[in-house]
C-alpha cells in the first residue's frame, strides 16, 4: 500500500480549510498574508524568510512583458504537508530547563505534579529519558511505543550500572491515558501536558508532514489510520474524541542526566522518612541535596513519524544490541546507520573512557 498518504485523522484537519479562506481574503486585501499556525499576519515580513511565493499574483502593468509579481508570504513557520520541518536538535539551555522545571503536568487521574519531579528528586533514577509523543489517537506514536517497549523494558534498564528510567509525555486529556496504555502496552508511566507549554519551550514544533516510513512502523499506514479512527469513535459518548491533543504537534526525546558521573553518597538524613501529615514536593528532595540534572542528548521530530529509531536510543542509553530487527532490510539498515539526535550521553562518555583506558594491544 502507499504509505506516502497522510492518515485519515491528519487529512481531515481544519487548518487546511482555514488556510484556503485566508488566501481568499488575501485576494481582497493584499496586506493580509495567509495563516501560519492558525493566526493571520496583518503585515508582510521583510526578512529572508519571505522568499517563497503562492500562486496568487498581482497583475503586471499594461503592455509589460515581465512576469507577474508574486505575493510574498511569511515562511518562517512551516506549512502543513510541506516536507520536513526546519527544526534543530540543539540541546536546551540551563535557563530553559530552569524555566520549565516547575511547569505542571497531569497523570492519568488528573493529578498535578511538576515536570522536574519526573527526572529529579528522591526515589528518581539518575538518568531519565523523557519521550514526548503526539496526540493520543496518533497511530504512528502508538506503533513507536509498542516497538520501543519490545526492546527497552524496565527489566533491561535495571541491568545498567547507573539507574535509568523512561517517562512518556503527551498533550491530550488525561482521561485518555488509560486507553493509550492499553493500546501500546507501554510499561512506563505516561503523563500529559495539555497546554503544550513544555513542547513549546523545548522547541518542538507543529506539522502534518508524514515523512519517510521509519523502521519502528510495522503496521501499514491504512491499518494504523483505521485503528486510530476506531479508537476515537469509542470515546464519542464520553466527549473525548476531540480532546486527544493538537494533531499538528510533534514531539521528541530528551535525556536528563547528572552533571557528574560520580554517584552521590547518601547520608542517614537522606533516608529519613517524612513525618505523618507533612507535605513534600517529590522534586524538592526534602532536606537532602538534590542532584542537578541537564539534558545531555535530545532529538526533535521533523515529521509526524520521525521519532529517534530504537537502535539509536539503545546506544544512547547504553543497552546492548540494536533491538528486534524487522523484515524490511532497507529500513532496518537505515535505522542501524542513521543517528538523528545530538549530544553526548553518560553511556557514550563512559564508553569513550573505557576505550581510552584499554591497554594497547601489541
Amino acid at each position: 500500500m502507499d504509505d506516502s498518504k497522510p492518515d485519515a485523522a491528519q487529512a481531515a484537519e481544519a487548518p487546511a480549510k482555514e488556510l484556503d479562506a485566508a488566501t481568499q481574503r488575501q485576494h481582497q486585501d493584499p496586506t493580509v498574508s495567509p495563516m501560519t499556525d492558525g493566526k493571520e499576519s496583518t503585515t508582510i515580513a521583510q526578512n529572508d524568510a519571505t522568499t517563497s511565493a503562492v500562486g496568487t499574483s498581482t497583475s503586471p502593468a499594461a503592455g509589460s512583458s515581465a512576469p507577474p509579481k508574486s505575493i510574498e508570504i511569511d515562511k518562517s513557520k512551516p506549512e502543513d504537508f510541506d516536507g520536513e520541518v526546519a527544526t534543530t536538535n540543539e540541546l536546551p539551555s540551563e535557563e530553559t530547563i530552569k524555566k520549565i522545571e516547575n511547569y505542571t503536568i497531569l497523570d492519568k487521574d488528573g493529578k498535578t505534579r511538576t515536570f522536574k519531579s519526573l527526572y529529579s528528586g528522591n526515589n528518581v533514577a539518575r538518568r531519565v529519558l523523557v519521550v514526548f509523543i503526539r496526540h493520543f489517537f496518533c497511530g504512528n506514536c502508538q506503533e513507536y511505543l509498542r516497538t520501543f517497549s519490545e526492546s527497552i523494558s524496565p527489566e533491561s534498564l535495571l541491568q545498567l550500572p547507573v539507574s535509568t528510567f523512561v517517562v512518556v509525555v503527551g498533550c491530550g486529556d488525561p482521561a485518555l491515558i488509560d486507553m493509550y496504555i492499553e493500546a501500546t502496552k507501554c510499561p512506563f508511566p505516561i503523563y500529559t501536558d495539555p497546554t503544550r507549554s513544555l513542547f513549546n519551550e523545548l522547541g518542538m514544533t507543529m506539522t502534518l508532514a508524514l515523512g519517510s516510513r521509519p523502521a519502528y512502523m510495522k503496521k501499514s499506514m491504512w491499518k494504523s489510520s483505521l485503528d486510530s479512527i476506531g479508537q476515537a469513535l469509542r470515546f464519542v459518548p464520553k466527549g473525548l474524541v476531540l480532546k486527544s491533543g493538537d494533531q499538528r504537534q510533534v514531539g521528541g526525546e530528551f535525556l536528563f542526566e547528572p552533571l557528574d558521573l560520580v554517584t552521590p553518597i547518601t547520608t542517614p538524613q537522606d533516608e529519613r522518612p517524612m513525618t505523618m501529615g507533612s507535605f513534600q514536593d517529590p522534586s524538592s528532595g526534602g532536606n537532602a541535596q538534590v542532584e542537578e540534572k541537564k539534558v545531555t542528548w535530545c532529538h526533535r521530530m521533523k515529521t509526524t513519524r520521525d521519532h529517534a529509531e530504537i537502535p539509536e536510543l539503545m546506544e544512547v542509553l547504553g543497552l546492548d544490541g540494536h533491538g528486534k530487527p524487522i523484515e524490511d532490510q532497507d529500513r532496518w539498515s537505515k535505522a542501524l546507520a542513521s543517528r538523528k539526535g545530538t549530544g553526548l550521553s553518560m553511556a557514550s562518555r563512559m564508553s569513550k573512557l573505557s576505550e581510552a583506558n584499554e591497554p594497547t594491544k601489541l
